[in-house]
């Protein structure tokens, strides 16, 4: 009876496991595939002097969460693994009270929090929210990862109440693009 039992909690956790980890990896963000093409699109934006120590300085402005109370906005065109698309890199910096446009333009790199990009991927990537795909690195140019540790980059939380992809839905417009919230 023991053994028998033994046998049927052992086979119930990996059953448990292994439908987690197809889970993960059928989430429509963070998996493998985006976080690699997260990782090329990070080189890409570093080439084009968007991202990294000697990046090109614009002028910051006032902003609103969840992206920082300072931004900057970069919207150029990008090519990768063939495709070129329309790329916008955010730049967010601090917290409310925590900085100043001018702090923030006078050294744009101590005082930034997170890279946040929409790329606009080739035709039928995701039709439903335009083929955009969504990244958040952190300032070195690692992915940030959400509170369950998927990494952000892809469809980030498709199908959510929040995140991505629900905030610029709900923010309106017909190209997801979105400077300020309503």
């Amino acid at each position: 009876m023991y053994k028998q039992t033994a046998f049927i909690l052992i086979c119930g956790a990996v059953l448990i496991g292994t439908m987690t980890l197809g889970n993960a990896q059928n989430a429509p963000f963070g998996n493998a595939e985006d976080v690699d093409y997260a990782s090329k699109l990070w080189q890409v934006m570093m080439d084009q002097k968007l991202v990294g120590d000697d990046s090109i300085k614009v002028r910051p402005f006032e902003g609103n969460e969840p992206h920082g109370t300072i931004q900057e906005v970069l919207a150029t065109t990008a090519t990768m693994d063939g495709h070129s698309g329309r790329l916008l890199v955010k730049r967010n910096h601090g917290a409310e009270g925590e900085l100043s446009v001018e702090d923030v333009y006078d050294d744009p790199l101590s005082n930034l929090a997170a890279i946040t990009i929409m790329f606009k991927r080739e035709s039928g990537y995701d039709a439903e929210n335009q083929d955009w795909f969504w990244a958040k690195y952190l300032p070195d140019g690692t992915l940030d990862k959400n509170p369950n540790g998927l990494q952000l980059a892809g469809r980030v939380a498709k199908g959510s109440d929040a995140g991505c992809i629900a905030c610029h839905t709900a923010a309106g417009g017909e190209d997801l693009e979105t400077l300020t919230s309503k």
